[in-house]
């Protein structure tokens, strides 16, 4: 019952109408060549926060579920597919590593477990969390920057947003990504993903 890994496969081949690509699978922005554009104005924006300049995450905590892990880096696969967390760390969360790191403008994106063969995991009670409420992520470079969760949202793996999902961002923002839904025995994986978005404070 491994989950992140079947998730963010998916996730990343899939176009935002849910459209199977049929070449090779598009990954997450890579921070370090992705253009960044102006945020249109609107009259209901929200501040946008001073980001931070790159630094490998090192921690993830969040207080409301009782997440303090340790983060390990992610990259694609020869097949160009996000690889997954170690299956049989409970406590262990991903982080895309050529994507932006969190605090950093664009999109962070953070992957763990909902459970193991054998047990729950890290991201097992990710969907407790409500929009406002925080979270914090220890950096390398010592700084501990603040989100803010704006929505949780569940969205079925032969439908999930990846434009959406992915998207690059004028401001720095986060996505906490799991799988949800119920658990298909036969093609040994969830029938949906959840997604957490969330902006630096």
């Amino acid at each position: 019952m491994l989950c992140a890994g079947a998730l963010l496969l998916l996730a990343v081949r899939l176009l935002g109408d849910g459209t199977p690509q049929t070449g090779a699978p598009s990954p997450p922005p890579d921070a370090r060549s992705a253009p960044r554009t102006a945020a249109p104005a609107s009259p209901d924006a929200r501040p946008v926060a001073e980001h931070l300049p790159r630094s490998s995450p090192v921690r993830l905590l969040i207080p409301k579920i009782s997440v303090d892990a340790p983060f390990t880096d992610l990259a694609l696969g020869a097949n160009g597919q996000l690889q997954a967390p170690p299956p049989h760390n409970t406590n262990l969360v991903g982080w895309y590593a050529k994507g932006a790191s969190p605090g950093e403008t664009g999109t962070a994106i953070i992957a763990g477990h909902v459970d193991t063969a054998t047990s729950a995991a890290v991201f097992a009670e990710l969907a407790q969390l409500k929009k406002g409420d925080v979270f914090r992520v220890r950096r390398a470079d010592g700084r501990a920057p603040v989100f803010v969760v704006d929505s949780v949202e569940t969205f079925d793996k032969d439908r999930f947003p990846s434009r959406r999902v992915y998207a690059d961002t004028p401001d720095a923002q986060v996505r906490l990504i799991t799988c949800a839904g119920d658990y298909d025995r036969t093609v040994k994986d969830y029938t949906e993903n959840l997604v957490v978005f969330a902006h630096l404070r």
